[in-house]
């Protein structure tokens, strides 16, 4: 069964072809795309296969012809085999890190506009234009901020972020639904130079998703293409180390703050029984918090040594700092937002806030847009002009001009003649 290649830039066209027969044969081959299109669904998962039919779209649809098509090969890299949404959950650093990002990502509005001609001027298209309903309200079950803060959470944790696009009657999308990233598989041409389709995998089972109905939002791989990279990926080993000083610190209170790296010298040859006898009444003793400070007795005969190093030997604080530093780095976060305050100061708290948005947030939302406006809005080609995506970034205040720059900018073309008094007055939003 051959693989077809969808066309969503001309999603109101069908091919065209000469006479009676041409037509004849367009609706035979898109009935032939529903039919395999439903046998792929049904062989993958038969049990959603009756949620999965859809009637066959207007273009010619990428077939998700076998489950043994390839997948993006990871190689030796042990950065594909790591569940790097479990450090959202262990470590408070990356936890921040993606809060922060998410949350910034989740405040400005995504709007719709038009242009009705390809010189005319961007207008914003209306409240009720069925693209900005659905970005307004994604799903039933999700605000448009739930949707965004899900989608960068999963990006920045995993480095791809899937959006499965439901359709409606007319082929329209009705509903989008973010899925986790560890559960999508991506399948790809025998040369592994295209997306054939996905498939979804989760506790339900496998579901076949055409290309046309999935949003894939991915950071740049230089290792494989074709898959995501975490930005706890180049981080992971300060990560790590946090993660594991940390339960070392919480090991030694919770055994009475009694170092365990021990050495026993005896002076006879105990065998072995008394050995474990020895070790159990040690471990029963400084096991608990409450024996802390309680008296040891040791008899003649018995030398007790520590060979390891303390906390402040170890450098257990700066080994924490410079993980705050490594993951900073990583996700594009300043320090001060991941409650570093040490050398927070109002002028530079602004600054680096600033910078968060000029440098991360932003790029951040126009790879949103490119997906959006390259792969969703072509599902709404039917309505008159070109339709383009964008985030409204005018009511962030971190990237606005402030009140007193304003003032000296306005001063400044005051005062060379080139704007007038009242024009002055209008800008500073006074009354003429």
């Amino acid at each position: 069964m051959a693989n077809q290649r969808d066309n969503q830039n001309n999603t109101a066209q069908t091919p065209n072809r000469a006479g009676l027969a041409g037509q004849w044969s367009g609706v035979l081959a898109r009935g032939i795309d529903l039919a395999l299109d439903f046998a792929v669904r049904r062989w993958i998962n038969p049990d959603s296969a009756q949620r999965q039919d859809k009637a066959a779209p207007q273009t010619t649809r990428v077939l998700v012809d076998r489950v043994s098509s390839a997948t993006p090969d990871s190689g030796s890299q042990d950065w594909a085999d790591v569940n790097y949404g479990a450090y959202y959950a262990t470590s408070s650093t990356v936890h921040a890190a993606v809060k922060v990002l998410a949350e910034a990502v989740a405040r400005p509005e995504l709007r719709v506009w038009h242009r009705e001609a390809p010189d005319a001027d961007l207008e914003r298209a209306s409240e009720n234009h069925p693209m900005q309903l659905l970005l307004d309200r994604p799903n039933p079950m999700w605000t448009a901020g739930e949707f965004w803060r899900a989608v960068e959470s999963w990006l920045a944790l995993t480095g791809s972020a899937f959006v499965q696009i439901e359709l409606g009657d007319g082929l329209l999308p009705t509903e989008m639904w973010p899925l986790r990233s560890d559960e999508v598989r991506v399948l790809l041409n025998e040369d592994h130079r295209a997306v054939t389709g996905y498939v979804h995998e989760s506790v339900d089972g496998s579901t076949a998703i055409l290309r046309n109905e999935m949003l894939w939002f991915r950071r740049f791989n230089p290792i494989q293409p074709y898959a995501g990279l975490s930005s706890i990926a180049p981080s992971r080993a300060a990560v790590d180390m946090s993660t594991e000083a940390m339960r070392f610190n919480r090991s030694f209170f919770v055994n009475a703050a009694t170092p365990s790296d021990l050495v026993v010298k005896m002076s006879n040859n105990p065998t072995a029984r008394q050995i474990e006898g020895f070790l159990d009444r040690w471990k029963e003793r400084f096991s608990k918090t409450e024996n802390a400070h309680l008296p040891v007795v040791v008899t003649d005969g018995l030398d007790v040594k520590h060979i390891g190093i303390n906390q402040r030997d170890m450098e257990f604080i700066a080994a924490l700092s410079w993980s705050v530093e490594e993951v900073s780095r990583a996700f594009g976060v300043p320090k001060v937002f991941l409650s570093e305050f040490e050398d927070a100061t109002l002028a530079n708290v602004r600054t680096m806030e600033q910078f968060l948005w000029r440098n991360t947030i932003i790029p951040e939302l126009r790879l949103f847009e490119d997906v959006i406006n390259s792969r969703l809005a072509p599902h709404f080609s039917e309505f008159p002009g070109q339709l383009e995506a964008r985030f409204d970034l005018t009511q962030i205040e971190a990237i606005q001009e402030s009140q007193s720059a304003r003032a000296d900018r306005v001063a400044n073309l005051l005062a060379s003649g080139v704007i007038s008094v009242s024009e002055a007055r209008q800008e500073l939003g006074l009354a003429a």
